[in-house]
């Protein structure tokens, strides 16, 4: 995808960037001063205003060979910012734009610094209807349980019955409660955290479900049909026994895999019930279809308490936050705050 680019001509510039390196098999991060002209091709430079911490960023920052190959690295796969030069006919000086997805901060360096250069092809215009900071509370988490709802809608109504949301207090499945109740959805959130069950509740959940009780291993190859729908975002035995429990021409997206990668079931609940299993990646979504998304997510489907479900911080309480999310400890969204002009 890089091949051809060219790197903008600026001026020489330092910037602060919370970077992690590889010392002897441990990795540690710290907050560096780097320099613009070392960052990689690209058409579109941003001088970015917040990002947000997601799982996979933690996993860059711990090491993960599977998101980021080569350290030292700058994590953060969101970024909304203000371009600063551009190349491409499509964006100008002084356009505020949200990057999210493709190898952002994966093996790109990322949001958590204070300048990205990316193509063209990964920039979105931000909508009128939606600040910089507010596209980092949806952020990637939001932006996926948008493209949920989008691909749920098609074959479920809410009409049909129940929808139920696995990870319910994480970035995808907070934001998703919020979009299927806005929808007029009836949910059942599935969480291991009971002091948050207020959290649930306010964010729309007509009923909630604890996930020991909920991922109790199940040998039947099919269950009781009690769900019309589901998002899961955990994978393992969670996303097992929601396809298990679907209504006939039921429907349930995935779009994790910290329980489980492995699926350990029979096809019965597909052929008897003719449910679907529909893959959701925010990722790899094509650059034609973002832009819809994020005006929905700025008009009609802006989640109605975008503003209660976020936790702000500082790029220094960075290290802090990514152990907090790896060990299950945080709710909802965690916005990062890079810079102010």
């Amino acid at each position: 995808m890089r091949v051809g680019l060219k790197n903008i001509k600026i001026r020489f510039m330092q910037y602060k960037a919370f970077v992690v390196e590889e010392k002897g098999g441990d990795y540690i991060s710290s907050i560096k001063m780097l320099d613009t002209n070392d960052l990689p091709q690209g058409e579109v430079l941003v001088k970015v205003r917040y990002s947000s911490l997601n799982y996979k960023d933690a996993l860059s920052a711990t090491g993960n060979k599977g998101v980021t190959k080569n350290y030292p690295h700058t994590p953060g796969i969101d970024a909304a910012g203000v371009i600063v030069e551009s190349i491409s006919p499509f964006y100008n000086a002084g356009d505020e734009v949200i990057v999210t997805g493709y190898d952002l901060g994966m093996n790109t360096a990322g949001g958590f610094g204070e300048y990205i250069r990316v193509p063209a092809d990964w920039v979105v215009k931000l909508p009128v209807g939606l600040s910089l900071k507010e596209s980092m509370i949806i952020g990637t988490a939001g932006f996926t349980a948008a493209i949920s709802l989008l691909r749920l809608t098609e074959l479920v109504n809410p009409t049909d019955g129940k929808v139920v949301v696995t990870g319910a207090t994480g970035g995808v499945g907070s934001v998703a409660l919020t979009l299927l109740a806005q929808n007029g959805y009836q949910t059942v959130a599935v969480s291991g955290k009971e002091a948050e069950y207020p959290f649930l509740k306010q964010l729309g959940a007509t009923e909630i479900i604890s996930r020991k009780q909920f991922q109790q291993i199940e040998k039947r190859p099919i269950l009781s049909a009690q769900y019309a729908g589901g998002v899961d975002t955990v994978g393992g035995t969670a996303l097992e026994n929601i396809l298990k429990s679907l209504q006939p021409l039921g429907a349930v997206t995935t779009c994790g895999s910290v329980s489980s990668t492995q699926l350990n079931m029979t096809v019965f609940p597909f052929i008897l019930r003719g449910v679907s299993l529909i893959g959701i990646s925010a990722q790899n979504y094509p650059t034609y279809l973002r832009a819809g998304v994020w005006t929905k997510l700025a008009n009609e489907w802006k989640p109605t308490h975008l503003m209660e479900i976020y936790n702000e911080i500082d790029r220094d309480d960075l290290p802090q936050a990514i152990q907090s999310i790896l060990n299950g400890k945080l709710k909802g969204r965690t916005l990062v705050k890079i810079s102010l002009s």
